[in-house]
């Protein structure tokens, strides 16, 4: 008998790519989601791009009743479902801590009286904070944020006490959090919650801590979302992409294909009950590389990125993923590489319509002196 997997927020970005995997794989798959504008516009209707064979269920996480329903003859649960954003997390702070915090802990105790077997939650790198460092030496270094005089002085690198410039490095699973935004502490608020819960009820439990993720299917017109689905929308009504700081902080680029598979490969190893894995490519690039490389894919070269110098808070300067254990112990190496995944999102875009809101979401945080 085909087991029946559910994802919350399944409707969405990684989550639809996710029921594909499964899809493929001879599982049934149910997705909840609400739905919401920011994500699949005013419509709120059941997107095009969300596999036939995907039983949807249209309700919120943070709702009882919409959860005990959802869970009716499920084997396993992937919970996707959160706000994301590191910029809006920091005003709308209500909104993250409700759907993001309550939602998992309602999930929860409908789990606790119908425990499944496997629940696999999504983490973020944000939680991080700021990746890991080494010194001129070649000692290992954690670092602290980044003091508000020197960021007003455009002076972006991290330095050690002695004034040297610190080199960043793969950061392991092993590095403590340091949460540094509404965003990043609910997410680690969401995977502590489920390893915590799924210890004490015996629901084996695994959080994947993912990475930038780009591909198809990100919400283009939600000025919050992944920085690749931002630069697309700016270049697509022909803007330059804009871009914090000077453009060279570094981070790791993963195709939403292999986090699909890195999820599918968390749900069938027994092995990867109770842990966390980072899923991301392994490689960093610099943000204004993203932005040239994207504008050049969309025959959009001659939009040169606007460097703006401002510093958003709750930004880090560099960080990107060792995956050597999702490696090790799931058996995952990632198939998509870049310049092909590059090429096929910039053959998605062609078809698509985005409201560039760029502006007005920088706007906002102008006038609540988020940026700096």
């Amino acid at each position: 008998m085909k087991q029946r997997i559910l994802i919350t927020g399944g409707a969405g970005f990684i989550g639809s790519h996710l029921a594909d995997e499964l899809l493929r794989q001879g599982y049934e798959v149910r997705a909840l989601d609400n739905l919401s504008e920011q994500v699949h516009g005013k419509d709120c209707k059941r997107p095009e791009y969300l596999h036939e064979d995907v039983e949807l269920i249209v309700g919120d996480v943070r709702n009882p009743e919409d959860v005990e329903r959802a869970l009716e003859g499920v084997d396993a649960v992937f919970h996707f479902a959160a706000m994301v954003g590191v910029g809006q997390s920091m005003y709308e702070i209500r909104e993250y801590t409700d759907v993001n915090n309550m939602g998992t802990a309602v999930l929860l105790e409908a789990l606790i009286k119908k425990p499944v077997k496997k629940l696999v939650v999504a983490s973020s790198m944000s939680i991080y904070g700021e990746g890991l460092y080494k010194n001129q030496q070649g000692e290992l270094m954690t670092a602290d944020e980044r003091p508000l005089e020197q960021l007003k002085a455009a002076d972006w690198e991290l330095y050690d006490a002695q004034k040297q410039v610190l080199q960043p490095i793969p950061t392991p699973e092993t590095k403590a959090p340091t949460l540094s935004s509404v965003y990043a502490l609910s997410k680690y608020d969401q995977e502590r919650l489920c390893l915590m819960t799924g210890r004490a009820y015996n629901i084996p439990t695994v959080a994947m801590r993912f990475f930038n993720v780009y591909g198809t299917r990100q919400a283009l017109s939600n000025p919050y979302t992944g920085v690749l689905a931002i630069f697309a929308s700016r270049l697509l009504n022909n803007n330059a992409p804009m871009i914090f700081e000077d453009g060279y902080q570094q981070r790791d680029f993963v195709h939403v294909r292999d986090v699909a598979l890195a999820c599918r490969l968390a749900l069938e190893n027994d092995e990867a009950n109770g842990q966390v894995f980072n899923v991301g490519s392994g490689n960093n690039y610099t943000i204004q590389e993203i932005a040239e490389r994207l504008a050049t894919v969309m025959d959009k070269k001659h939009l040169a990125p606007q460097i703006t110098g401002k510093y958003r808070v709750g930004d880090i300067r560099h960080c990107y993923a060792d995956i050597s254990r999702a490696q090790q112990v799931l058996g995952f190496y990632p198939q998509v590489e870049f310049n092909s995944g590059l090429e096929e999102l910039a053959d998605w875009l062609e078809g698509q319509i985005a409201y560039d809101r760029v502006n007005e979401a920088s706007a906002e945080l102008a006038a609540r002196g988020l940026t700096v």
